[in-house]
Protein backbone atom coordinates (compact mmCIF):
# COMPACT_ATOMS: atom_id res chain seq x y z
CA UNK A 1 0.00 0.00 0.00
CA UNK A 2 0.88 3.45 -0.09
CA UNK A 3 1.94 5.23 3.12
CA UNK A 4 0.51 8.16 3.99
CA UNK A 5 3.24 9.14 6.57
CA UNK A 6 5.41 9.15 3.23
CA UNK A 7 4.01 12.24 2.36
CA UNK A 8 4.79 13.96 6.03
CA UNK A 9 8.44 13.03 6.45
CA UNK A 10 9.95 12.51 2.54
CA UNK A 11 11.46 15.57 1.22
CA UNK A 12 13.71 18.70 1.53
CA UNK A 13 10.06 20.53 2.39
CA UNK A 14 9.70 18.07 4.95
CA UNK A 15 12.73 19.11 7.31
CA UNK A 16 10.81 20.72 9.69
CA UNK A 17 8.27 17.74 10.01
CA UNK A 18 11.37 15.67 10.71
CA UNK A 19 12.84 17.86 13.24
CA UNK A 20 9.78 17.28 15.11
CA UNK A 21 9.47 14.32 15.09
CA UNK A 22 13.56 14.14 16.26
CA UNK A 23 12.68 16.47 19.31
CA UNK A 24 10.98 13.35 20.39
CA UNK A 25 13.42 10.80 20.18
CA UNK A 26 12.89 9.93 16.95
CA UNK A 27 15.45 9.07 14.08
CA UNK A 28 16.01 8.98 10.14
CA UNK A 29 15.42 5.31 10.01
CA UNK A 30 12.27 5.27 12.29
CA UNK A 31 10.97 7.54 10.34
CA UNK A 32 11.56 5.79 7.06
CA UNK A 33 9.19 2.65 8.59
CA UNK A 34 5.38 2.57 8.48
CA UNK A 35 4.35 4.87 11.60
CA UNK A 36 1.07 3.37 13.14
CA UNK A 37 -0.76 5.21 15.46
CA UNK A 38 -1.73 3.29 18.53
CA UNK A 39 -4.69 4.63 20.75
CA UNK A 40 -6.21 3.90 23.91
CA UNK A 41 -9.13 5.20 26.18
CA UNK A 42 -6.37 5.74 29.07
CA UNK A 43 -8.05 7.27 31.91
CA UNK A 44 -8.69 8.10 35.86
CA UNK A 45 -12.43 7.82 35.13
CA UNK A 46 -12.54 3.90 35.28
CA UNK A 47 -11.74 1.32 36.27
CA UNK A 48 -12.01 -0.20 32.61
CA UNK A 49 -9.46 2.09 31.66
CA UNK A 50 -7.18 2.94 34.35
CA UNK A 51 -4.47 0.11 33.08
CA UNK A 52 -4.61 1.09 29.56
CA UNK A 53 -1.61 3.28 28.83
CA UNK A 54 0.36 -0.03 30.74
CA UNK A 55 -1.25 -2.31 27.59
CA UNK A 56 -0.29 0.37 25.19
CA UNK A 57 3.22 0.41 25.62
CA UNK A 58 3.02 -3.25 25.20
CA UNK A 59 1.66 -2.93 21.89
CA UNK A 60 3.92 -0.85 20.80
CA UNK A 61 6.77 -2.83 21.75
CA UNK A 62 4.48 -5.25 19.36
CA UNK A 63 4.47 -2.84 16.58
CA UNK A 64 8.46 -2.25 16.86
CA UNK A 65 9.11 -5.67 16.82
CA UNK A 66 7.24 -5.92 13.15
CA UNK A 67 9.52 -3.06 11.64
CA UNK A 68 7.10 0.02 12.29
CA UNK A 69 7.02 2.85 14.38
CA UNK A 70 4.13 3.46 17.05
CA UNK A 71 3.03 6.83 18.44
CA UNK A 72 0.58 6.71 20.73
CA UNK A 73 -2.05 9.45 21.49
CA UNK A 74 -5.52 9.10 23.74
CA UNK A 75 -9.33 9.52 23.55
CA UNK A 76 -11.54 10.11 26.01
CA UNK A 77 -13.69 7.68 27.96
CA UNK A 78 -16.72 8.03 30.34
CA UNK A 79 -17.06 5.63 32.85
CA UNK A 80 -21.04 4.16 32.48
CA UNK A 81 -20.96 2.81 35.90
CA UNK A 82 -20.43 6.27 37.52
CA UNK A 83 -22.52 8.05 35.07
CA UNK A 84 -25.20 6.05 35.71
CA UNK A 85 -28.35 7.13 37.61
CA UNK A 86 -27.78 11.02 37.17
CA UNK A 87 -27.54 14.01 34.95
CA UNK A 88 -24.08 12.49 33.84
CA UNK A 89 -24.84 9.64 31.95
CA UNK A 90 -26.68 11.85 29.32
CA UNK A 91 -22.63 12.09 28.08
CA UNK A 92 -22.12 8.50 27.73
CA UNK A 93 -23.55 7.42 24.36
CA UNK A 94 -22.31 11.20 23.19
CA UNK A 95 -18.97 9.88 24.17
CA UNK A 96 -19.70 7.53 21.42
CA UNK A 97 -19.07 9.41 18.63
CA UNK A 98 -16.59 11.73 20.30
CA UNK A 99 -14.44 9.09 20.39
CA UNK A 100 -14.61 8.15 16.80
CA UNK A 101 -13.89 11.79 16.02
CA UNK A 102 -10.84 11.89 17.94
CA UNK A 103 -8.95 8.99 16.72
CA UNK A 104 -10.27 9.81 13.34
CA UNK A 105 -9.07 13.96 13.56
CA UNK A 106 -5.38 12.07 15.35
CA UNK A 107 -5.00 9.84 12.63
CA UNK A 108 -5.86 11.92 9.80
CA UNK A 109 -4.03 15.32 11.19
CA UNK A 110 -1.15 12.99 11.08
CA UNK A 111 -1.01 10.84 8.50
CA UNK A 112 -0.78 7.70 10.28
CA UNK A 113 -0.19 4.45 8.15
CA UNK A 114 -2.33 2.22 10.39
CA UNK A 115 -3.68 2.16 13.71
CA UNK A 116 -3.61 -0.27 16.70
CA UNK A 117 -7.24 0.09 19.14
CA UNK A 118 -7.00 -0.39 22.57
CA UNK A 119 -10.15 0.41 24.69
CA UNK A 120 -12.28 -0.47 28.25
CA UNK A 121 -15.31 0.60 28.87
CA UNK A 122 -18.47 0.07 26.98
CA UNK A 123 -18.72 3.05 24.54
CA UNK A 124 -15.00 3.42 23.98
CA UNK A 125 -15.66 -0.14 22.07
CA UNK A 126 -17.95 0.88 19.58
CA UNK A 127 -15.94 4.03 19.20
CA UNK A 128 -12.67 2.91 18.65
CA UNK A 129 -14.10 0.76 15.94
CA UNK A 130 -16.19 3.33 14.20
CA UNK A 131 -12.93 5.30 13.74
CA UNK A 132 -11.43 2.48 12.19
CA UNK A 133 -13.71 1.63 10.29
CA UNK A 134 -13.91 5.61 9.02
CA UNK A 135 -10.63 5.67 8.58
CA UNK A 136 -10.87 2.36 6.60
CA UNK A 137 -6.51 2.11 7.19
CA UNK A 138 -5.31 -0.85 8.53
CA UNK A 139 -6.35 -1.49 11.86
CA UNK A 140 -6.47 -4.00 15.03
CA UNK A 141 -8.92 -3.81 17.79
CA UNK A 142 -7.90 -5.05 20.96
CA UNK A 143 -10.15 -4.94 24.78
CA UNK A 144 -8.23 -3.75 27.53
CA UNK A 145 -9.65 -6.72 29.43
CA UNK A 146 -12.50 -8.10 32.16
CA UNK A 147 -12.14 -7.09 35.63
CA UNK A 148 -11.88 -9.91 38.11
CA UNK A 149 -15.09 -11.11 39.71
CA UNK A 150 -14.98 -10.10 43.50
CA UNK A 151 -15.97 -12.55 46.59
CA UNK A 152 -18.37 -11.33 49.25
CA UNK A 153 -19.39 -14.24 51.91
CA UNK A 154 -18.36 -16.98 49.26
CA UNK A 155 -20.14 -15.62 46.06
CA UNK A 156 -18.76 -13.82 43.20
CA UNK A 157 -20.21 -10.55 42.94
CA UNK A 158 -19.49 -8.20 40.26
CA UNK A 159 -20.68 -4.15 39.78
CA UNK A 160 -24.22 -5.69 38.71
CA UNK A 161 -24.81 -6.94 42.53
CA UNK A 162 -24.14 -3.31 44.04
CA UNK A 163 -26.60 -1.68 42.30
CA UNK A 164 -29.44 -4.63 43.14
CA UNK A 165 -28.18 -4.44 46.74
CA UNK A 166 -29.63 -0.75 46.73
CA UNK A 167 -32.84 -2.26 46.20
CA UNK A 168 -32.70 -4.44 48.55
CA UNK A 169 -31.97 -2.04 51.56
CA UNK A 170 -34.27 -0.22 50.09
CA UNK A 171 -37.06 -2.92 50.44
CA UNK A 172 -35.35 -4.02 54.43
CA UNK A 173 -33.64 -7.17 52.52
CA UNK A 174 -30.17 -5.99 52.87
CA UNK A 175 -28.15 -3.09 55.81
CA UNK A 176 -26.52 -0.87 55.22
CA UNK A 177 -23.24 -2.37 56.63
CA UNK A 178 -23.86 -5.31 54.50
CA UNK A 179 -24.46 -2.70 51.28
CA UNK A 180 -20.84 -1.79 52.02
CA UNK A 181 -19.43 -4.98 52.81
CA UNK A 182 -20.02 -5.42 49.02
CA UNK A 183 -19.25 -2.31 47.75
CA UNK A 184 -15.36 -2.89 49.19
CA UNK A 185 -15.04 -6.16 47.50
CA UNK A 186 -17.16 -6.02 44.43
CA UNK A 187 -14.66 -4.55 41.84
CA UNK A 188 -11.11 -5.99 43.26
CA UNK A 189 -8.75 -4.74 40.19
CA UNK A 190 -8.67 -2.79 36.99
CA UNK A 191 -10.45 -4.05 34.02
CA UNK A 192 -14.25 -3.56 32.97
CA UNK A 193 -17.34 -4.83 34.47
CA UNK A 194 -17.42 -8.72 34.96
CA UNK A 195 -20.11 -10.34 33.16
CA UNK A 196 -21.84 -10.38 29.45
CA UNK A 197 -22.72 -6.57 30.39
CA UNK A 198 -21.97 -4.11 27.49
CA UNK A 199 -18.17 -4.18 27.46
CA UNK A 200 -17.42 -7.80 27.80
CA UNK A 201 -20.35 -7.78 24.78
CA UNK A 202 -18.61 -5.77 22.53
CA UNK A 203 -15.12 -7.35 22.82
CA UNK A 204 -16.63 -10.62 22.09
CA UNK A 205 -17.96 -8.87 19.07
CA UNK A 206 -14.74 -7.91 18.00
CA UNK A 207 -13.60 -11.44 17.35
CA UNK A 208 -16.27 -12.22 15.74
CA UNK A 209 -16.64 -9.55 13.40
CA UNK A 210 -13.07 -9.80 12.44
CA UNK A 211 -11.49 -7.06 14.19
CA UNK A 212 -9.87 -8.50 16.51
CA UNK A 213 -7.16 -11.44 17.00
CA UNK A 214 -8.64 -14.79 17.81
CA UNK A 215 -8.98 -15.82 21.86
CA UNK A 216 -8.22 -11.58 22.93
CA UNK A 217 -11.37 -10.89 24.11
CA UNK A 218 -11.18 -12.93 27.18
CA UNK A 219 -8.40 -12.56 29.63
CA UNK A 220 -8.50 -11.07 32.48
CA UNK A 221 -7.42 -7.18 32.44
CA UNK A 222 -3.99 -7.35 34.52
CA UNK A 223 -2.94 -10.77 33.55
CA UNK A 224 0.22 -11.08 32.03
CA UNK A 225 -1.89 -13.21 28.50
CA UNK A 226 -3.68 -9.37 28.41
CA UNK A 227 0.05 -7.83 27.66
CA UNK A 228 1.19 -11.21 25.26
CA UNK A 229 -1.97 -9.71 23.44
CA UNK A 230 -1.51 -6.70 23.42
CA UNK A 231 2.21 -7.14 22.73
CA UNK A 232 0.75 -9.52 19.53
CA UNK A 233 -1.63 -7.23 18.19
CA UNK A 234 0.64 -4.77 17.46
CA UNK A 235 3.10 -7.24 16.19
CA UNK A 236 -0.12 -8.49 13.51
CA UNK A 237 -0.52 -5.12 12.34
CA UNK A 238 2.33 -5.09 9.55
CA UNK A 239 0.85 -7.88 8.23
CA UNK A 240 -1.98 -5.97 7.31
CA UNK A 241 -0.04 -3.24 6.16
CA UNK A 242 1.56 -5.43 4.14
CA UNK A 243 -1.86 -7.16 2.78
CA UNK A 244 -3.22 -3.88 2.22
CA UNK A 245 -6.00 -5.30 4.34
CA UNK A 246 -8.37 -2.71 5.74
CA UNK A 247 -11.36 -2.35 7.53
CA UNK A 248 -13.88 -2.14 4.72
CA UNK A 249 -12.28 -5.14 3.26
CA UNK A 250 -13.41 -7.28 7.07
CA UNK A 251 -16.78 -5.41 8.40
CA UNK A 252 -18.70 -6.98 5.29
CA UNK A 253 -22.67 -7.90 5.63
CA UNK A 254 -21.47 -11.32 6.52
CA UNK A 255 -18.89 -10.38 9.38
CA UNK A 256 -22.26 -8.68 10.89
CA UNK A 257 -24.16 -11.22 10.64
CA UNK A 258 -21.30 -13.03 12.48
CA UNK A 259 -21.26 -10.45 15.51
CA UNK A 260 -25.21 -10.64 15.81
CA UNK A 261 -24.59 -14.34 15.95
CA UNK A 262 -22.38 -13.86 18.69
CA UNK A 263 -24.31 -11.06 20.44
CA UNK A 264 -27.55 -13.87 20.58
CA UNK A 265 -25.71 -16.72 21.63
CA UNK A 266 -23.74 -15.79 24.97
CA UNK A 267 -26.93 -13.76 25.70
CA UNK A 268 -24.99 -9.76 25.45
CA UNK A 269 -26.39 -6.70 25.93
CA UNK A 270 -28.89 -4.69 23.74
CA UNK A 271 -25.97 -2.09 23.41
CA UNK A 272 -24.82 -4.14 20.54
CA UNK A 273 -27.93 -3.78 18.84
CA UNK A 274 -27.02 0.62 18.46
CA UNK A 275 -23.46 -0.28 18.23
CA UNK A 276 -23.59 -2.41 15.45
CA UNK A 277 -25.99 -0.11 13.30
CA UNK A 278 -23.55 2.87 14.22
CA UNK A 279 -20.83 1.23 13.32
CA UNK A 280 -22.64 -0.19 10.01
CA UNK A 281 -22.98 3.25 8.71
CA UNK A 282 -19.55 3.64 8.64
CA UNK A 283 -18.46 0.85 6.49
CA UNK A 284 -21.57 1.70 4.04
CA UNK A 285 -22.95 -2.08 4.68
CA UNK A 286 -26.95 -1.18 4.81
CA UNK A 287 -27.43 -3.15 8.20
CA UNK A 288 -31.14 -3.16 9.71
CA UNK A 289 -32.54 -3.91 12.74
CA UNK A 290 -34.59 -6.24 10.68
CA UNK A 291 -31.45 -8.38 10.25
CA UNK A 292 -30.81 -8.63 14.21
CA UNK A 293 -34.64 -10.62 14.49
CA UNK A 294 -33.36 -12.92 11.20
CA UNK A 295 -30.48 -13.93 12.62
CA UNK A 296 -31.69 -14.50 16.39
CA UNK A 297 -34.57 -16.85 15.35
CA UNK A 298 -31.60 -18.80 13.77
CA UNK A 299 -28.83 -18.96 16.60
CA UNK A 300 -29.62 -20.46 20.19
CA UNK A 301 -28.45 -19.47 22.99
CA UNK A 302 -25.57 -21.69 24.28
CA UNK A 303 -23.57 -19.49 26.76
CA UNK A 304 -24.63 -19.17 30.95
CA UNK A 305 -23.28 -15.59 31.18
CA UNK A 306 -24.53 -13.07 33.70
CA UNK A 307 -26.59 -10.85 33.68
CA UNK A 308 -29.52 -13.69 32.61
CA UNK A 309 -27.23 -16.63 33.63
CA UNK A 310 -24.51 -17.48 36.42
CA UNK A 311 -20.88 -16.73 34.76
CA UNK A 312 -18.58 -13.79 34.11
CA UNK A 313 -15.99 -13.78 31.56
CA UNK A 314 -13.18 -15.05 33.68
CA UNK A 315 -14.95 -18.68 33.97
CA UNK A 316 -15.28 -18.14 30.25
CA UNK A 317 -11.83 -17.47 29.54
CA UNK A 318 -10.75 -20.03 31.72
CA UNK A 319 -13.01 -22.76 28.80
CA UNK A 320 -11.42 -21.27 25.96
CA UNK A 321 -12.92 -17.56 25.43
CA UNK A 322 -15.19 -16.77 22.31
CA UNK A 323 -13.10 -19.49 19.88
CA UNK A 324 -15.31 -22.12 21.95
CA UNK A 325 -18.06 -20.07 21.05
CA UNK A 326 -17.22 -19.26 17.53
CA UNK A 327 -16.71 -23.08 16.68
CA UNK A 328 -19.65 -24.31 17.73
CA UNK A 329 -21.46 -21.83 15.81
CA UNK A 330 -19.40 -22.52 12.51
CA UNK A 331 -19.94 -26.18 12.72
CA UNK A 332 -23.71 -25.70 12.94
CA UNK A 333 -23.73 -23.77 9.71
CA UNK A 334 -24.66 -20.16 11.64
CA UNK A 335 -21.07 -18.37 11.07
CA UNK A 336 -19.71 -17.34 7.53
CA UNK A 337 -16.79 -19.16 7.60
CA UNK A 338 -15.24 -17.23 4.98
CA UNK A 339 -15.12 -13.62 5.67
CA UNK A 340 -11.59 -11.91 5.75
CA UNK A 341 -10.06 -11.18 9.37
CA UNK A 342 -7.29 -9.13 10.40
CA UNK A 343 -5.18 -12.27 10.55
CA UNK A 344 -5.72 -12.14 7.38
CA UNK A 345 -6.74 -15.35 7.42
CA UNK A 346 -10.41 -16.37 6.95
CA UNK A 347 -12.58 -17.10 10.01
CA UNK A 348 -13.04 -20.68 9.47
CA UNK A 349 -8.98 -20.76 9.04
CA UNK A 350 -8.45 -18.81 12.29
CA UNK A 351 -10.64 -21.86 13.88
CA UNK A 352 -9.40 -24.37 12.76
CA UNK A 353 -6.29 -25.05 15.55
CA UNK A 354 -9.13 -24.21 18.35
CA UNK A 355 -9.21 -28.22 19.59
CA UNK A 356 -12.32 -28.42 22.12
CA UNK A 357 -14.87 -30.68 23.12
CA UNK A 358 -18.11 -31.11 24.71
CA UNK A 359 -19.97 -34.44 26.50
CA UNK A 360 -22.57 -36.16 24.33
CA UNK A 361 -24.87 -36.31 26.93
CA UNK A 362 -25.20 -32.83 27.64
CA UNK A 363 -24.45 -32.94 31.57
CA UNK A 364 -22.81 -30.28 33.61
CA UNK A 365 -19.46 -31.59 32.43
CA UNK A 366 -18.89 -28.84 29.83
CA UNK A 367 -15.45 -28.70 28.52
CA UNK A 368 -11.90 -29.29 27.70
CA UNK A 369 -9.48 -27.12 26.67
CA UNK A 370 -5.72 -26.83 26.10
CA UNK A 371 -6.15 -29.07 29.66
CA UNK A 372 -8.31 -26.86 31.69
CA UNK A 373 -11.63 -29.23 32.37
CA UNK A 374 -14.58 -27.73 34.05
CA UNK A 375 -17.00 -28.70 35.59
CA UNK A 376 -19.08 -26.25 35.67
CA UNK A 377 -21.91 -25.61 32.21
CA UNK A 378 -20.60 -22.22 31.13
CA UNK A 379 -21.44 -22.92 27.69
CA UNK A 380 -23.49 -25.79 26.87
CA UNK A 381 -23.93 -28.29 23.35
CA UNK A 382 -25.40 -26.47 20.50
CA UNK A 383 -27.64 -29.52 20.38
CA UNK A 384 -29.13 -28.52 24.12
CA UNK A 385 -28.77 -25.00 24.36
CA UNK A 386 -30.54 -22.49 26.82
CA UNK A 387 -32.80 -21.21 24.84
CA UNK A 388 -33.30 -22.42 21.13
CA UNK A 389 -33.33 -19.09 19.59
CA UNK A 390 -31.71 -15.93 20.40
CA UNK A 391 -31.85 -13.18 23.30
CA UNK A 392 -32.13 -10.15 21.87
CA UNK A 393 -35.55 -9.92 20.55
CA UNK A 394 -36.42 -7.01 18.33
CA UNK A 395 -40.19 -5.70 18.75
CA UNK A 396 -42.43 -3.45 17.07
CA UNK A 397 -45.85 -2.00 17.95
CA UNK A 398 -47.92 1.00 18.46
CA UNK A 399 -45.22 2.31 21.43
CA UNK A 400 -42.14 2.03 18.60
CA UNK A 401 -43.59 1.45 15.31
CA UNK A 402 -40.12 1.18 14.03
CA UNK A 403 -39.04 -1.39 16.47
CA UNK A 404 -37.59 -1.77 20.41
CA UNK A 405 -35.09 -4.42 21.93
CA UNK A 406 -35.82 -6.87 24.99
CA UNK A 407 -32.91 -9.46 26.24
CA UNK A 408 -34.75 -12.46 26.81
CA UNK A 409 -31.98 -13.50 28.25
CA UNK A 410 -33.14 -14.99 32.07
CA UNK A 411 -36.46 -14.75 31.63
CA UNK A 412 -39.34 -16.76 32.09
CA UNK A 413 -42.37 -15.17 30.75
CA UNK A 414 -42.78 -13.96 27.89
CA UNK A 415 -45.92 -11.76 28.15
CA UNK A 416 -46.91 -9.08 30.78
CA UNK A 417 -50.01 -6.93 31.37
CA UNK A 418 -50.43 -4.74 33.60
CA UNK A 419 -51.16 -1.20 35.01
CA UNK A 420 -48.80 1.82 33.18
CA UNK A 421 -46.62 3.96 35.76
CA UNK A 422 -46.11 6.97 33.56
CA UNK A 423 -42.90 9.05 34.72
CA UNK A 424 -41.39 12.04 32.65
CA UNK A 425 -37.87 11.31 33.63
CA UNK A 426 -35.44 8.73 35.04
CA UNK A 427 -35.20 9.91 38.44
CA UNK A 428 -39.12 10.22 39.13
CA UNK A 429 -39.42 6.82 38.49
CA UNK A 430 -36.59 5.94 41.06
CA UNK A 431 -37.93 7.90 43.96
CA UNK A 432 -41.45 6.28 43.22
CA UNK A 433 -39.21 2.63 43.46
CA UNK A 434 -37.57 3.80 46.20
CA UNK A 435 -40.12 4.42 48.48
CA UNK A 436 -41.69 1.35 47.66
CA UNK A 437 -44.19 3.03 45.45
CA UNK A 438 -44.04 0.38 42.33
CA UNK A 439 -45.97 -2.54 42.94
CA UNK A 440 -46.45 -6.04 41.33
CA UNK A 441 -48.38 -5.90 38.52
CA UNK A 442 -47.39 -2.16 37.52
CA UNK A 443 -45.62 -1.21 33.91
CA UNK A 444 -42.83 1.24 34.55
CA UNK A 445 -43.29 4.12 31.44
CA UNK A 446 -39.94 6.28 31.97
CA UNK A 447 -40.42 9.22 28.78
CA UNK A 448 -38.38 11.30 27.60
CA UNK A 449 -34.83 10.03 27.98
CA UNK A 450 -34.75 9.32 24.22
CA UNK A 451 -31.51 10.73 22.38
CA UNK A 452 -33.71 13.74 21.70
CA UNK A 453 -35.82 14.18 24.46
CA UNK A 454 -33.25 13.40 27.17
CA UNK A 455 -31.06 13.94 25.46
CA UNK A 456 -28.83 11.65 25.38
CA UNK A 457 -30.90 8.42 25.97
CA UNK A 458 -29.37 7.24 29.11
CA UNK A 459 -29.01 4.08 30.55
CA UNK A 460 -31.32 2.88 33.49
CA UNK A 461 -29.38 0.54 35.08
CA UNK A 462 -29.77 2.24 39.30
CA UNK A 463 -33.46 2.34 38.10
CA UNK A 464 -33.66 -1.74 36.79
CA UNK A 465 -31.40 -2.86 39.36
CA UNK A 466 -33.65 -1.48 42.20
CA UNK A 467 -36.96 -3.06 40.95
CA UNK A 468 -34.94 -6.13 41.22
CA UNK A 469 -33.43 -5.74 44.27
CA UNK A 470 -36.58 -5.33 45.55
CA UNK A 471 -37.55 -8.72 43.89
CA UNK A 472 -39.73 -7.27 41.08
CA UNK A 473 -37.34 -8.47 37.95
CA UNK A 474 -40.15 -9.98 36.38
CA UNK A 475 -43.01 -9.08 38.32
CA UNK A 476 -42.97 -5.31 37.10
CA UNK A 477 -42.36 -4.26 33.90
CA UNK A 478 -40.76 -1.38 32.15
CA UNK A 479 -40.40 0.50 28.75
CA UNK A 480 -38.40 3.40 27.84
CA UNK A 481 -37.48 5.39 24.88
CA UNK A 482 -34.18 6.03 26.94
CA UNK A 483 -31.54 2.63 27.33
CA UNK A 484 -30.54 -0.17 29.41
CA UNK A 485 -27.52 -1.36 30.65
CA UNK A 486 -25.93 -4.74 30.05
CA UNK A 487 -25.87 -5.58 33.91
CA UNK A 488 -29.70 -4.83 33.39
CA UNK A 489 -32.14 -7.76 33.53
CA UNK A 490 -36.11 -8.79 34.22
CA UNK A 491 -39.03 -7.38 31.92
CA UNK A 492 -36.88 -4.63 30.84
Amino acid sequence: MVLPSRGVVQGSARAPHRAMYKAMGLTDEDLQKPIVGVSSTCNEATPCNIHLCKLAQSAKQGVKSAGCTPREFTAIAVSDGIAMGHEGMKASLVSREIIADSIEVMMRAHQYDAIVGISGCDKSLPGSLMGMARLNLPAIFVYGGTILPGDWNGKSVTIQDVYEAVGMVEAGKMTSAQLLSLENVACPSAGSCAGMYTANTMASISEAIGMALPGSASAPAESDRRSEICYNTGKAIFELIENNIRPKDILTFEAFENAIAMANAIGGSTNSVLHLLALSREVGVKLKIQDFERIRMQTPHIADMRPGGSYVMLDLDKIGGIPIILKSLLKKGLLNGDVMTVTCKTMKQNLESIKFQFPSDGQEQSSYYNGYYSKQSIVKPIEKPIHDVGTLTILKGSLAPEGAVIKIAGLTSSKFVGRARVFGAEEDAFEAISKSKIVEGDFVVIRYEGPKGGPGMREMLAVTAALVGQGLGEKVAMVTDGRFSGATRGFM
